[in-house]
């Protein structure tokens, strides 16, 4: 993934250029990332904002929860033991991973990855994509990610 935020053109209908570029990077991280299966993005307070694949909607619901939770639980950690803001989690599965990254401003990413996928190269397209992307968060843009998402499962089939 080489292009990045300020110079590719919105390809998302039907949204303001911010959310449409977001979007845009999100589908383009996911289908060009080696090893990613699927990649969300979620508010703080667990609000599906961004999804790789639209005809994943349900998967991508429930992927928001879980990470909506791991949220908690990190926040939780860092409380406790004064570890700070969330950079990044990793879960290590036997037919894969998920992992989560502080995106921005009240927001997360969420990618799950093949067992087979190098965990550096994800890790440092996420981080590639965090620089890009997580810059235009606001509050404004995850209220009209999140109506997308909301509006484009309301039509499905």
């Amino acid at each position: 993934m080489t292009d990045d935020l300020a110079t590719n053109p919105a390809t998302a209908d039907g949204l303001g250029e911010s959310a449409a570029k977001f979007t845009w990077l999100l589908e383009r991280f996911a289908s060009e990332s080696a090893g990613v299966i699927d990649a969300i993005a979620v508010s703080s307070d667990g609000m599906l904002i961004a999804v790789s694949r639209q005809d994943g909607q349900d998967d991508s619901e429930r992927l928001g929860a879980v990470i909506s939770g791991m949220l908690s639980l990190a926040a939780g950690a860092s409380a406790n033991y004064g570890l700070g803001d969330l950079s990044r989690v990793i879960m290590d599965y036997q037919g894969g991973r998920l992992l989560v990254s502080a995106l921005g401003s009240g927001a997360v990413l969420g990618v799950v990855a093949a067992r087979e996928a190098k965990l550096a190269d994800v890790a440092y397209e996420m981080t590639l994509f965090v620089e890009r992307a997580g810059a235009v968060i606001s509050p404004e843009l995850i209220v009209e990610l999140h109506k997308r998402v909301t509006t484009s499962s309301a039509y499905r089939i």
